[in-house]
Formats: structure tokens, sequence, C-alpha cells
């Protein structure tokens, strides 16, 4: 194949093309860069002192007296003599402009800064200014002399060094005024703000500058950082959602943990663990609204002897204005008529309880975790007590359940979270204190047991919270509790048959001794008594009713009633001197049979027809009767000055 002659010159001329192109281009990369190098060399020699950052921290101004010695230097130098000149200025005057513009150049943060941000440092010390303009091996310029000179004077000299002025700046009058200094204030809520004008980011001087934040803030940031509320723990509580109501028709049915399935509460303390911080609170916070001669009355008297009294001011919280009060408390949601229940207060006749003050309830259980533990009845007065303490918030949303449930009979553990105290209320479900399980019989079958032994599965819990309020007693009167036949169990031995009285002083036996053995000192032991019930022509399974009651009991065999309960309770404290306070309020309950849910346990309004075959006379309408025993406990805190 002939190759054309022709083809050769075309790539020797692209060839010499390219060659050129890249020529060009190297010849112009070392123009500019010649030109840089030459810009810089005039940039060093025109201007003595470098320009500084914009975030420099300036002085107070000084006189015009020092100024005028320097008018007739250049813009750069002049700028320097505004600064300094302002020296003369009376003592009191210079003082309080400091003040207002929150910088001094006395500060050792001001030094450090400067320094820290590559600003040269230009003493005033003469040794120093002999050093002026020497940069670099150079000469000094005539107007460096000048400076020099002025700045050895003994006029200038005699100025204190708090009032000397760093000279560091060459920046002309209207950057200067353009400056935009840090605000370092002593109020949180401009500091919040500090370096975030107008979106702007924050300058290397302000990021220096931590703000001073509220306590509560402060410990808010670390506790979200530490709260866990992603996990979701299938326990006990959820376990084929057992009910806890003793008036549920599923009771029967459910069927009982087994004491074989014991799994470490260790893995689920790591979900559940909150991260609240002890923030100490002073004396005047925790006795500020109560007087002392009051608390010394209120821990002589006995509180719960008296009466119930109408009180206008009733009730603490709206009917249905409460979003954590499970369905069947919610009474006048579910269309009952009256509401007379609700205005009723209780009165000790000794002495008078302190008002409820959620704030100050708050303010006490600061940084702490209050806990109830019981059946149905502690998550009544649990409801109570979360909605009292919600009306002491501006802001309702700063308060929430951690893991985001609803509150219902279905599930048996809540934490809810008060953000702006540190502090939470949680209900633990435990029906008995003491360990349920079941056994498997001859048959294959499945039945329940209770180790009258052993303290309940969730007692790790209960370890974790600085106020306790416990409870059981309505779960031991269920037929299988009060019958004992082949339930209860010591060890591995189960009975054939036991008497309930000695199961449960058994049982609240070894509820006090882990108490006294695991529970410090320092932390508050609440056991709160047998609530009563108000059935009329039978029990709560049996067709017993307490419809249509619209006051409380003012006479009567029922007011004077004590349960043996109650008696075994007070003899197991008194003979294991267990730390305990026994919030006792069987017998202002005994008055109130207008206040239990009866018929309203559920929502009538849309029904043609009613059923009253089956009535819950136990547990409380909220507002109701609950509140009164938070009240209670309020008090105890008071009287204890917790």
């Amino acid at each position: 194949m002939a190759i054309s002659s022709s083809t050769f010159p075309k790539k020797i001329n692209r060839y010499k093309l390219s060659t050129l192109s890249v020529l060009l281009v190297f010849i112009f990369c070392i123009f500019l860069f010649n030109k840089r190098a030459l810009d810089r060399k005039l940039f060093q020699n025109t201007d003595p002192i470098p320009q500084t950052p914009a975030s420099i921290l300036l002085s107070p101004p000084r006189s015009t007296k020092f100024l005028e010695k320097l008018g007739d230097l250049r813009d750069p130098v002049a700028s320097l003599s505004n600064v300094a000149s302002s020296s003369e200025l009376s003592e009191p005057e210079s003082q309080e402009e400091g003040k207002e513009e929150h910088v001094s150049s006395e500060s050792d943060f001001d030094d450090k800064t400067t320094r820290e941000n590559n600003v040269p440092f230009v003493s005033t010390d003469s040794e120093s200014g002999d050093k002026l303009g020497d940069r670099n091996g150079e000469p000094k310029s005539p107007n460096e002399e000048k400076v020099s000179s002025l700045l050895s004077e003994p006029e200038f000299q005699e100025k204190s060094k708090e009032e000397r002025v760093s000279l560091t700046t060459n920046l002309d009058e209207k950057t200067t005024q353009d400056i935009e200094k840090p605000n370092i204030a002593s109020d949180p809520e401009s500091q919040d703000n500090l370096g975030e004008r107008n979106g702007e980011p924050m300058s290397s001087n302000e990021e220096k500058v931590v703000p001073i934040s509220s306590e509560s803030d402060t410990n808010d940031k670390t506790r979200e950082k530490s709260e866990y509320i992603g996990v979701k723990e299938k326990s006990q509580d959820d376990f084929g959602e057992r009910t806890d109501d003793p008036t549920s028709s599923n009771e029967e049915t459910s069927v009982p943990i087994s004491s074989n399935s014991d799994v470490d509460d260790n893995t689920e303390e790591k979900s559940e663990d909150i991260g609240l911080e002890e923030t100490p609170s002073s004396d005047a916070e925790i006795g500020g609204v109560i007087d002392n001669a009051f608390v010394e009355k209120l821990r002589n008297c006995d509180i719960y002897k008296g009466t119930w009294v109408k009180d206008d001011d009733y009730p603490l919280y709206k009917p249905g204005s409460c979003p954590y009060v499970d369905d069947g408390f919610s009474c006048q949601s579910n269309g009952r008529p009256d509401s007379g229940y609700t205005q009723w207060r209780w009165k000790p006749d000794e002495c008078d309880l302190p008002r409820f003050n959620a704030t100050d309830f708050l303010v006490r259980l600061r940084g702490k975790r209050l806990m109830l533990v019981g059946d149905s009845m502690n998550r009544n007065q649990f409801e109570s007590l979360l909605c009292l303490l919600r009306e002491g918030l501006a802001d309702k949303s700063r308060m929430y359940e951690t893991h985001g449930y609803k509150i219902s009979k279905g599930r048996g553990y809540f934490i809810f979270k008060f953000k702006d105290y540190g502090c939470s209320v949680e209900f633990v479900r435990s029906h008995f204190l003491v360990r349920e399980g079941v056994r498997i019989n001859g048959q294959g079958n499945s039945n329940p047991t209770l180790s009258i032994d052993r303290i309940d599965k969730t007692a790790n819990r209960w370890l974790r919270a600085d106020i306790l309020v416990f409870n059981t007693g309505h779960w031991w009167t269920h037929g299988k509790t009060a019958r004992g036949k082949n339930y209860y169990k010591e060890g591995d031995h189960i009975y054939p048959r036991f008497d309930a009285a000695e199961a449960y002083r058994r049982a609240i036996t070894t509820w006090a001794t882990w108490v006294k053995k695991n529970m410090q000192r320092k932390k508050l032991v609440i056991y709160r008594g047998y609530s009563s019930a108000h059935f009329r022509g039978g029990d709560w399974d049996s067709g017993g009713s307490c419809n249509g009651e619209t006051e409380p009991v003012v006479k009567g065999a029922i007011l004077d009633s004590y349960p043996q309960k109650m008696t075994i309770v007070e003899e197991v404290i008194r003979e294991t001197q267990v730390p305990v306070v026994l919030l006792n309020v069987t017998r202002l309950t005994n008055f109130r049979k207008d206040g239990h849910p009866s018929i309203y346990g559920k929502n009538v309004t849309r029904l043609k027809k009613v059923s009253t075959r089956r009535q819950d006379c136990s547990h409380w309408c909220l507002p109701g009767v609950p509140d009164s025993w938070n009240e209670l406990i309020y008090a105890t805190l008071i009287a204890k000055q917790t």
C-alpha cells in the first residue's frame, strides 16, 4: 500500500502548534507568579503592620490628644493612634465605656485570643518598641520610627499597663466601625445566640467563648445523649397482653409468667435507662414555699384521721383534660352525669394539708426517679399523679413517655420524663410484689403459682428509683389466691392448701426484707395502704354494684372497718423495722362510695342499653380520690423536706 507524501507535513504542523500552545501557557503562568510575588513585596514595604482578622478585640476609644501628635502619619498608623489616643479619657469615663462594650484590653482572654489568631502583639514597652519594623530583618521605615518615638514618650509610658493598647490593626476608620465585637454577656439567652447573628457562623474568637447556659438546659442536653428510647422490650408486661384489672372478665384466663423463664433484666436495663442526672436543689428552692412552723405542725399531725369537705377549688384538673387517664377511669368522658364527687378535699382533724403545688413537687423531685410499683390500683394513682404534675408545666410537651407508649391496662411499665426538671415518674406492674410462676400438672396443663418467699422479677427495676410507692392487696381477694389450693409455693414445694392470710403475711415479709437489704437510707420508700371497695349485693365478680352513689358515706360500720391485710402490713413493718412510710389511706377511702366508676368504666353514651351486671367499685374515677393520695405524698415530702 502506497503512503502519501503529504501525510508527514500535516503531522509536523500539528506538532508545532501544540508545542507553541504549551509554551504560551507556561509563559503566562510565570508572568502571574512573578506579578503575585511583586505585589506581596510591595505590600510588605508599604504596610508596616499586617492586616488583622475582623474578629480582633478592640479596646475602649481614647482621647484625641495623643492623636494630634500622629496627624501627619499615613492612614494605617493613624488608625493605630486613634485607638491609643483614648488613654487621656478620665478613668470613670473609660471604665463605663468598657463595661458597655463588654470588651477589656487588660483581659488575659484578649491577649490569649490575639496570640492564638496569629495577630502580632505590638507591646507599648520601649524594649518591644525598638523591635517595631525589624520584621524579616528590614530596617524601620520613617513612619515606624515616629510611632516608636511616640510610644516611648513619658506621657504614654505613665499610663498603667491596664490602659495600654495592643496596637494590632491597620484597618481604616470605616473598617474599625464595621468590626463586630463578640458580646460576652452573662445573659444565657444572648449567649445562646453568640456568633449566630444574621445567620453568620462564629468567628474564631467567638468559638473560644463558652456560653453559660442554665443548669437544667445543660443537664437536658447531657441526658438526651444518654437517653435510649428505641428499644421495645418484650417482657412479662407484654405477655399475652395480660390485664391487671381484677374486675376484668379475662382474669381467670390470663396465664402468669413462669418462674422458669427468669430472663436477666440487665439487658433490659440498657434500654430503660433514661439518663437522669442529679441536679442539686438549694434549700431555698426546697423550702421556699412552706413555712417552717407549718412543717413542724404537719410532722406532729395524724394526717389520716379526718373528714372530707367540699371545696369549690376542686378538682385540681378538669375532667377530660388530662390525656394520661385510662379509659376505664375517665368517668365524665364515659357519660357519668354528676360531677360532685370531684369536689371533695381531705381535711385532717389536727392540721391542714398543704395545697398541692405541682411546681414545688417537681422541684423536690429534681434529678430523681419516682416509681409506683403494684397492681392496677397503683396505676390508678400513677395516672392521677401525672395529671396533677402536668398542671404545673407551662409547656405540656416537656413531659412525655420515653418509649412513646400510651397508657393502657395491657402494658405494665411506663416512664414519664419531665425534661425541665430532669426527673421521671414511672409505673411498674407487680400484682403481688412476690414472684408469679406456673407449674405443669400431671395432665400437661399449666397452672399458676405464687412463690411467697421470692421477690418479684421486676425488682431489678425498683433498685433504680429514688422514691418508691408500693402496694398490693386487691389481687389477694381472687378465687385462686383466696382458696390457696396448689397455688402457694416456698422453695420448690407447692402447698396443696395454704391459708391466704398467712401467705399474705409471708409475702409482705419477703418484700420488707428485700427493702431493708437493698434500699439505701437516703431513698424514700412508701407503702400505700389498702383502698376500700364498695360493692352492694355481691362482689366484683358476683353482681356487686355501686351505681347511683353521688355522696360520701357519713355514718355506718364501714367507716370503722379495717381489713386484716392492713393489720398484717403494720405488724410486719413493726417487726422487721423496715424504714418505710405507711401511707394509710384505708379509712379515708371508706367514706368514698361515690368515687368509683361503677358502670362508667367504659363509654356508655352511645349504648341504647347499659349493662349493670359487672360494675367497677374498686378503682376510682379521675379526677377523684387518688388525687388525695398524691396530696398526702406531697405532704410527706414536705414533712421530710425531701
